[in-house]
């Protein structure tokens, strides 16, 4: 061990290890998908042993529901971040709150996902952990985006709307994997968050 690694205390370098081997995993899942996403490609991907990686994650499915957890959670704590910088009201912060959305689910992250997604539905013992891990996700994106919209949803139609934001944006997502959708989807931003604000504020 070099002097630099031996002032690191074990408990440090642990967890860099196992962050290491998190964003290893997505970046695999995204770049591979799952059949070529091992827990050696992943290993070797991160600088670690086969060893350590299976010392901090059992199984296969162990490392990638925690990468898809852990980077989903980077993400949740960076769109809290971001809209500190929104628009204060109007069609300007519904829009950017749209858009704020529609970036989660066209980057990498959605992409690994997606990943994950498909091979659950082949593999029996992933699936209740990606199911599981799909609702807790699901969940709070949809209370982060009522809370940046100032949502209502004691307000007959508000829930279901922002919900339907979550869902077209899961949508352009997909569309956005096999081609550069970006143009069709900026329209498609622009005209649903003007409809998106009308139901906010009642008018629709």
């Amino acid at each position: 061990m070099d002097v630099v690694s031996a002032r690191v205390p074990k408990q440090d370098r642990s967890r860099a290890t196992r962050q290491r081997l998190l964003e290893a995993a997505v970046a695999c899942l995204a770049d591979r998908g799952w059949a070529g996403s091992t827990v050696a490609v992943v290993a070797e991907h991160a600088g670690v042993s086969r060893g350590a990686a299976q010392h901090h994650f059992p199984t296969r499915e162990d490392l990638f529901t925690g990468a898809i957890g852990f980077v989903s959670e980077q993400w949740l704590t960076a769109l809290r971040e971001r809209a500190l910088e929104l628009p204060d009201q109007g069609v300007p912060r519904t829009r950017a709150v749209v858009e704020l959305i529609v970036d989660l689910y066209t980057g990498p992250i959605f992409r690994a996902a997606l990943h994950l997604w498909v091979a659950a539905a082949n593999e029996e013992q992933l699936r209740p952990r990606v199911g599981a891990l799909e609702a807790r996700i699901g969940r709070e994106a949809h209370r982060l985006a009522v809370e940046m919209l100032g949502a209502d949803e004691s307000v007959p139609g508000v829930r279901e709307t922002v919900q339907a934001t979550l869902d077209m944006a899961r949508g352009l997502g997909l569309a956005h994997l096999l081609s550069d959708d970006s143009a069709r989807r900026a329209g498609i931003v622009r005209q649903w968050s003007t409809v998106l604000d009308g139901v906010l504020r009642g008018g629709f």
